[in-house]
Formats: C-alpha cells, structure tokens, sequence
C-alpha cells in the first residue's frame, strides 16, 4: 500500500500535470471505487465543468481540490493515476477516467479495485469520514518529539502497532514503521512506557528522517507504485531492514530476522534492537 512518501510524490507529480484543467466528463467504469455520492452517475455529473486548482495529501489520502469540490481519494494497495491523451486505448483497469477541456485525461487504474473515492462540497471532506478522525502529519512543524511522546506513552500496546494506527500519526505504514524502528534502535514489541526520553527522541528523529528521506527519493517501489508520470521510487535501495530477511544488519552484520508483530510482517536486528532498553 502506498505510504506517506509515495503518496506525496504522487500529489506533487500531478499537480505538474493537471493543474488547471478543467473537467468536461467523467467516466466511471467500476461504481464501487465511488463512495461518495452513492451514484457514481452522481459524482461523473457534479464533477462536470469543475476546475482542478491543486492536489493535497493528508496522511495517505490525495485531496484533489477544484473550485468548490473536493474529490478524496485512497490509492489503497495498488491504485495509480496516469495522464493520458483523450484517445490512447484504454486499459482493463482503468476504472475513473476523468476527461479535460484539452484533450486529455486523468486515469486512474486500480487492478486490486480497492481504492476510493469520495466527493465533498469545500471544508467538508475534513469534517467527515474518511478523513475526520486522521491524526498528526509527522512531516509538519507542529509534529514533534513531545507531541509524539503524549499521544503514545499511556498506551500499553506494542509500540509498531501504535505508529500504524492513523488515528495517532498519519502516514505510516508497515515499511517506514520498520525502518524507523531500526533507526532508532527500538524493538517494535517494546511498550511505550519503557521507553525512556532519549528514545523517544531518537523515535522521533527516526520518523522524520526516514519520511523526509523517502520523500526526497520518490518513495518505495516494492511491487507496482510508480507516481503520477510512470516513474519508480528509489527508496527501497536505502532500505536497513524491510524486506532484508536473512540478510546482514548494516550496522552489526547479524542477520535481519522477520517475524509477526500485531498482524503484520516485521524486520528487525535483534542485536541492535533489544527487546529492552539500554538504559
């Protein structure tokens, strides 16, 4: 699933692309992507005549804001959106397919058919699920170690599953949480409340570096992510830990071990990761 990194190189890429252009159809293919109006014939009609202005994320979230519209939309695990010319075949999973005044389109391609899309007037797309109840954005400025450490260390679950949780933190998921970790030297089955204040710094250090880092490199292209202009991310050949099994630790040589922690596949050194503090 696209992460935080891929989905703001995702935003960023079409904003050069379709900013600016103005909506003159939509064809949906695949109602069930539509969540919001109910009728997918619904949202095509609304939609029509409507400007994009620009593209926002929040957590992993696209916010495609045109004038008085706001079109949200989850790429869940492998949904993508490519600028076409209006008259290049389409594709078998090319599901939404919005048509500009110049002879272009926005196509969004889906081969899981996960993801969503739902349209609100202006100010209520933050108002209302899906993204009411989203946490902090841990690459802003009012995200900090403190604000980090109050949302976490009263909680008594494994610290991994906290930093997934998207209505603590947005934006995270199993692979930057992985990596994170690994950073910061923290076992991902530790609580919050045996960290101590140097580890809480270090988590929160490691957060930002690895989502800036990741950011900066287009993001990970593990299977199919590619941004809005076809590209691959590069991060995934930065990668300390995920998907490193049986690999050597770049910091002490032991092998990366993976195992389960709250559901999902996890990698961890074991040496640099000690399941408690070194206080």
């Amino acid at each position: 699933m696209p992460e935080l990194p891929e989905v703001e190189t995702v935003k960023r890429t079409l904003i050069e692309l379709v900013a600016g252009k103005r909506i003159t159809s939509v064809t949906v293919k695949l109602p069930r992507i539509i969540q919001r109006p109910a009728e997918p014939e619904q949202f095509a009609d609304a939609l029509v005549g409507h400007t994009i202005q620009t593209i926002e994320r929040r957590g992993k979230f696209l916010r495609i804001i045109l004038d008085g519209l706001v079109l949200v939309s989850h790429l869940r695990m492998e949904g993508r959106y490519g600028v076409f010319a209006s008259d290049d075949p389409v594709e078998k999973h090319n599901h939404v397919l919005f048509h500009f005044h110049d002879g272009t389109d926005l196509r969004y391609k889906d081969v899981r058919q996960f993801g969503t899309m739902h349209l609100f007037k202006t100010g209520d797309d933050l108002l209302l699920p899906p993204l009411n109840k989203l946490g902090i954005e841990p690459l802003e400025e009012d995200f900090t170690a403190k604000i980090l450490r109050e949302k976490l260390e009263k909680r008594t679950t494994s610290i991994k599953p906290l930093l997934l949780n998207q209505e603590l933190i947005v934006g995270l998921g199993n692979i930057y949480v992985d990596e994170a970790l690994f950073m910061a030297h923290i076992h991902p089955e530790r609580t919050p409340n045996s960290l101590n204040s140097a580890e809480w710094n270090k988590l929160y250090d490691a957060i930002r570096s690895t989502l800036g880092r990741a950011v900066e490199a287009g993001g990970s292209s593990i299977k199919s992510y590619v941004n809005g202009q076809g590209e691959m991310g590069m991060f995934q050949h930065q990668f300390n830990v995920y998907g490193r099994k049986n690999e050597p630790c770049p910091s002490c040589g032991m092998p990366i071990e993976k195992f389960v922690v709250g559901g999902r596949g996890t990698h961890i050194c074991k040496k640099c990761q000690p399941t408690k503090s070194a206080k």
